[in-house]
Formats: structure tokens, sequence, C-alpha cells
């Protein structure tokens, strides 16, 4: 039997707080040019809230650009993770309740996260912290382009398994981040092509393939015999290698009016 988008949701949402620090560990950084674009766009500097964390990467990226940046994430957990920066201040609180004041955001980001919120409650919370003219910056990215035979031997064969266990909001990402879809009520601008670029050896590829929402409920599952073949045979055939990834950013950007 199908499970409802509710119940995968809740199995996605229960894999993050079991796995906060592997999260932080075995997921590749932005790159800055993506937050140059962002500073480039906002009008004033002051305050920036970044919504769902997770470890505080984008917090603490966006950090040199602006007074102060409160990072939010419903996770205690990965709260407790978060990157140092001086001027970042951390707490829990979920997107659509922030307990922030009105009008006191010049920048509201979201990374990799937006997919998972309750959208029309959530924009009624950013058109009501942000200051006028200020602006809001969504990202996520999806699959690795990686070397043919990684792809065929790898990550291909995971993702055909573990496809049936991905939710709804893993979806909208797979989509890239259609305005429509995430009922975006700001006018969107279009944004310069980003893409993370780096080395990773297979062991760093593994470690973000097992990352997964979906990898995670998956390995519960009697495929998961399945999984654990493929992975042995990749480990014999690619174990010490180091191969250069890439993986396109989905951007969904306004200017709030």
């Amino acid at each position: 039997m199908v499970k409802s988008s509710m119940s995968k949701n809740k199995e996605n949402i229960q894999s993050f707080a079991q796995q906060s620090s592997g999260y932080a560990a075995n997921r590749p950084t932005y790159p800055n040019t993506l937050f140059t674009w962002i500073n480039d766009q906002c009008a004033n500097h002051n305050t920036a809230w970044d919504c769902a964390t997770g470890n505080g990467q984008a917090a603490q990226a966006i950090a040199p650009y602006f007074d102060t940046v409160h990072a939010t994430d419903i996770s205690a957990e990965q709260v407790a993770h978060g990157l140092n920066a001086d001027n970042v201040r951390y707490r829990a609180a979920p997107a659509e309740d922030s307990g922030f004041r009105d009008s006191v955001f010049d920048l509201v980001t979201v990374a990799q996260a937006l997919h998972w919120f309750d959208h029309p409650r959530f924009w009624k919370e950013v058109k009501r912290v942000a200051k006028t003219n200020a602006f809001f910056c969504a990202w996520a990215y999806v699959w690795p382009n990686i070397d043919d035979m990684v792809r065929d031997q790898f990550i291909d064969p995971i993702k055909e398994m573990v496809d049936p266990y991905w939710a709804e909001g893993n979806r909208i990402v797979m989509r890239g981040y259609q305005p429509d879809e995430l009922k975006l009520p700001f006018e969107p601008i279009a944004a310069p092509a980003f893409e993370i670029s780096l080395t990773w050896r297979f062991e760093q590829l593994l470690g973000f393939v097992e990352t997964w929402s979906a990898y995670k409920i998956a390995e519960e599952k009697p495929i998961a015999g399945d999984i654990q073949a493929v992975i042995t045979k990749a480990k014999s055939a690619f174990s010490g290698q180091s191969f250069d990834v890439s993986m396109p950013i989905h951007v969904l950007a306004a200017h709030i009016r």
C-alpha cells in the first residue's frame, strides 16, 4: 500500500532529527558567488533571517554582509550544531511562526528547505517580518553530476531503488522550485546560473547519498539488502578514488513589495 504524502513527510522530518551531525558533515557548501549575488540584491544590510538554517551553513555565509543574522530551525538538535559566527544568533523556531517582531528583516533566506514548509502560512510570516523592499531568496540542489561510471554503477541504481520513498517536498526540488508550485506571492526575478563544484572521494559521495531522506527511509524497508549490494560493489570499484562533482542550484527569488 502506498503511504500518503503526509506520512512520507513525517518520515522525512524524523530522519533529519536522527542524523543532524551526519547531515552537517556530508552536505556540500554553497558557492560564494550565490551570496555575493544575494548581497547585491539587498537595499539595506542591517538584519537578515536565515530560516530552517540546519547547521547554519548559509547563515555563516551571509554574516559578513549583514550587521546581524538570525538563524532559526525547527530542530533544536540541528541548531545545536550551528557553525559559529560572531553576528549570528541561533534559536529553535518553526518557519511559519518565527516569533520575530514585524518589519525587521532586510533579507530572508531559505537553503534546501522551502519545499517542506506550509507555504501559505510561511509567506504570511515573511510578509509580516520583512521590511518593504526586502529581498527573499531560497535555493536547493538535487543530483550530483559525476563520472559516467560512478553514475551508472552507483548513483542511478540507488536513485531508482529509493525513488518510492521521496516525499512530495523532495519532488518539488526535482521539478526546479517553480514559483507557482511554491505559491510565491511576490514577482519572481531571474537568477544567474549557480552550481556547486567540488572534488569528492568516493567515501564522501557515499556519505552524501546516506543523508538522502529517501535513503534513510529505504534502509528500514525490504529493499535495504539490494541497496547494500550496490554499495558493496561500488566500494570495490571506486574506494579511494576522487571525482569531480557538480550540482546545479535551483533559485527562487523576489523583492518583497
